[in-house]
């Protein structure tokens, strides 16, 4: 499935969360946060460029996991992405849907 993003072509899933992570951008990053009625500050992107991190060293993402990583507490994750954080700020970062959502 395919969904133009900030001017490009992006191949994506049936959820939106894109496929190919080579394709993402910070202007697809915006766009998808544009989506999510979220304004993308320097604080959601620490928190954007760690979710990715992670993602790259194969670690399972998780609330509990993110809420203790240092980087960003439970509360601040759930202010900076209010409705599912975790789905939210994944599908921003271009990474793929944590198994720990449902």
């Amino acid at each position: 499935m395919e969904k133009t993003i900030a001017g490009k072509t992006i191949a994506v899933n049936e959820e939106g969360y894109l496929t190919d992570f080579s394709q993402w951008d910070e202007n697809v990053g915006k766009e998808l946060a544009t989506e999510a009625n979220i304004d993308l500050t320097p604080r959601h992107w620490e928190v954007l460029k760690y979710l990715q991190k992670e993602q790259q060293n194969q670690v399972a993402l998780s609330i509990r996991r993110v809420g203790k990583s240092g980087v960003v507490d439970i509360k601040e994750f759930y202010s900076l992405f209010p409705n599912a954080p975790l789905k939210t700020s994944t599908k921003i970062a271009g990474i793929p849907k944590p198994a720990s959502c449902i």
